[in-house]
């Protein structure tokens, strides 16, 4: 498209924008990105950007439009901050005047592997890589003939290099991420993470789809031969997207799904994996993405010889690649499997006490996904040693718009309903809390996996756990008991005790916030202390 005066896109009228480039090829954008400096070629084809000052998400600066149409839904909050339409008509006013004079790049996608329920999502960038990111994480369109008629549902507008005035346009800082239900549309600026773009609309699908009766999920999912349809539940470093990607099953998707009356389906078309010390031996798919054309690496450091080096942390140990989807193996096609046997919640317990493996009852499963526990260590602050509990409700907390009761009913019934079984798998730490237990071994961590998926741990006797409730298997093929029970490998099994009714007191003075609006069914579900 050529340089145009006025144009109106999706009802919005651009004035002086300069030339007007749709719906480019990888290789096409790959010469965008190289003509206009934003990013290099790496030696073995991948595109190596920088994002500048925000090298992760910016929760405090996402803001949803308060207005008619959605003010009764939405659960406002810290996650759910409101802005007023005066103040997003008017920012928006300003990034159009920005955008004057610069070319721009449009992809025409979708959100949704599902027909019947995806959205048509248009994103505009001013930056070739942001649009190449854009083409890589959401679903395309192949036929010419309907992107001839591509009506969008949903617009999103990223122009990084526009800033807000904090002081004048209401926002937290000079960057903002945007979401107008009423417009249908979104606007960021004032960041260069890509991944604003990807979970900006994600969160619109978490609005949308449970109006449908769908269930929207930040979780990963795969199948095995048998056609048994697993999900991974679990929040960043707990495991999710290296455990779901599995040589002996078809990845589904590795972060965001929808659950409807016909099964799962995949909202996205690509990954975006972390890839800080990505191991070519224990991840070799996710890695050998890493080398191919297409991929975008975030923040990746590379020499200049156009090596990349995945293990420094020289600008952020929040590294990402992107890639399309079908540059991994062993995939399904269609982005869609069958109804879930099996639910997996991921967790990182940097206490030591949680076992590596928990059967869960419906109520408790459904306590512990309002939960969405994991644990972090502020390993980069001298002195600090104590890990923290971090409880990110549904294990997706900063993109769900309805209350969480929303989506646990949701989930819930479709459990009951379609009679998967649910496990708590931790990945964390065992022997110790941080500092003295160490990480449970990968293998064993695999073992479990691989026995939930096929079913053979449902021959194991369990135990009740004295605190929590769950069950533990008193033995599970090879792997040791003291890997299983860890009070076994705590030397002071007193100090275990302390420390499981300690984190049992976390997750009821979490819940509290909960209880108005929750079944006593699935409160009973939780710890008794």
């Amino acid at each position: 498209m050529s340089k145009a005066e006025m144009c109106v896109l999706d009802g919005y009228c651009f004035t002086n924008l300069g030339e007007i480039k749709k719906n480019l090829t990888a290789a096409e954008l790959y010469e965008e990105i190289v003509k206009n400096g934003e990013g290099k070629i790496a030696d073995k084809g991948a595109v190596v950007t920088l994002t500048g000052r925000c090298t992760g998400r910016s929760p405090n600066d996402k803001f949803i439009v308060e207005e008619e149409t959605t003010k009764a839904d939405v659960n406002w909050g810290k996650g759910n901050v409101a802005i007023s339409e005066e103040k997003f008509e008017r920012l928006f006013g300003k990034l159009k005047a920005y955008m004057q004079g610069k070319n721009i790049y449009i992809q025409e996608c979708y959100a949704g592997a599902d027909e019947k329920s995806r959205l048509k999502v248009r994103v505009i960038n001013d930056s070739a890589w942001q649009n190449l990111f854009a083409r890589n994480m959401f679903i395309t369109e192949k036929d010419e003939s309907k992107l001839a008629n591509f009506a969008a549902d949903f617009t999103v507008i990223g122009c990084p290099g526009f800033h807000a005035n904090p002081e004048d346009d209401g926002t937290n800082s000079e960057a903002f991420i945007l979401l107008n239900f009423k417009k249908k549309l979104v606007i960021i600026g004032g960041t260069q993470y890509a991944g604003e773009i990807k979970k900006s609309i994600f969160t619109v699908m978490n609005y949308v789809l449970p109006k449908m009766g769908i269930m929207s999920m930040h979780c990963s999912a795969n199948i095995g031969e048998d056609g048994n349809t697993a999900l991974f539940f679990g929040l960043s470093g707990t495991g999710k997207t290296t455990l779901s990607t599995d040589p002996e099953r078809a990845l589904i998707g590795d972060d965001e799904h929808g659950w409807s009356d016909e099964g799962v389906f995949n909202i996205e078309g690509g990954c975006y994996a972390k890839v800080i010390k990505l191991s070519p031996v224990q991840e070799p798919d996710i890695y050998a993405c890493t080398q191919k054309f297409g991929t975008i690496l975030e923040n990746v450091v590379m020499d200049e010889k156009r090596q990349i080096d995945l293990d420094s942390d020289l600008y952020t140990e929040n590294t990402r690649a992107s890639y399309p989807i079908d540059s991994l193996p062993n995939i399904v096609e269609s982005g869609k499997g069958g109804h879930p046997n099996v639910v997996i919640f991921l967790t990182y317990d940097a206490f030591g006490v949680l076992p590596p493996v928990s059967k869960l009852t419906v109520p408790q499963a459904m306590y512990h996904f309002i939960s969405g526990y994991t644990a972090r260590v502020a390993g980069t602050e001298k002195g600090v040693t104590e890990p923290k509990a971090v409880f990110s409700t549904c294990f997706g907390e900063p993109f769900m718009v309805w209350h969480p009761s929303v989506y646990a009913k949701l989930l819930g019934d479709k459990i009951v309903k379609h009679g998967a079984s649910c496990y708590l798998v931790n990945t964390g730490l065992t022997g110790g809390p941080y500092g003295v237990g160490k990480r449970f071994e990968i293998k064993y961590t695999r073992k479990i996996i691989k026995a939930i998926l096929s079913g053979e741990i449902n021959k194991s006797e369990f135990i009740a756990d004295s605190v929590f409730g769950f069950g533990i298997p008193k033995t599970l093929g090879d792997i040791p008991t003291d890997v299983l029970h860890p009070v076994e490998s705590w030397k002071d099994k007193d100090e275990y005790m302390e420390k499981l009714k300690s984190l049992a007191k976390g997750f009821k003075e979490n819940f509290k916030k909960y209880e108005a609006v929750t079944s006593a069914e699935i409160i009973a579900g939780g710890p008794v202390i």
